[in-house]
């Protein structure tokens, strides 16, 4: 049992890691300093979807899983969790390209809108 819990935690921490890196872009308003954290995550995220490097947080709950007594999935968290849903018989490689050039050109937006809000009058 405390595998299946550490098994969701993961999981929800990777939830929570995408949802930072699509979106953390827009705290800035409220704290600039973000931008020393949030810079690294969506440089990693980009990577990951674009080059398919594995994140080390998908074979960290798989293992947990298989611990737990369950069993883990094949792919990487993206296509397992989020598109194994809208493409069932397997993701081509072009959409998790395309999803990491989105992350990227929703991040320049994100900084682009804070820097020309930045700027003197």
């Amino acid at each position: 049992m405390p595998y299946r819990i550490a098994a969701a935690i993961v999981m929800f921490l990777h939830y929570a890691f995408l949802v930072f890196a699509v979106f953390g872009g827009f705290l800035l308003w409220w704290w600039p300093a973000m931008l020393y954290v949030h810079l690294p995550v969506v440089a990693w995220g980009v990577a990951i979807a674009t080059i398919g490097w594995t994140c080390p947080l998908t074979p960290l709950e798989n293992n947990l899983r298989v611990a737990g007594g369950g069993d883990a999935y094949t792919g990487g968290f993206i296509e397992y969790y989020i598109t194994g849903r809208l493409y069932p018989d397997g993701l081509p490689r072009a959409v998790l390209v395309t999803m990491g050039l989105s992350l990227l050109c929703i991040n320049l937006l994100a900084y682009g809108m804070w820097l020309y809000t930045r700027q003197p009058s």
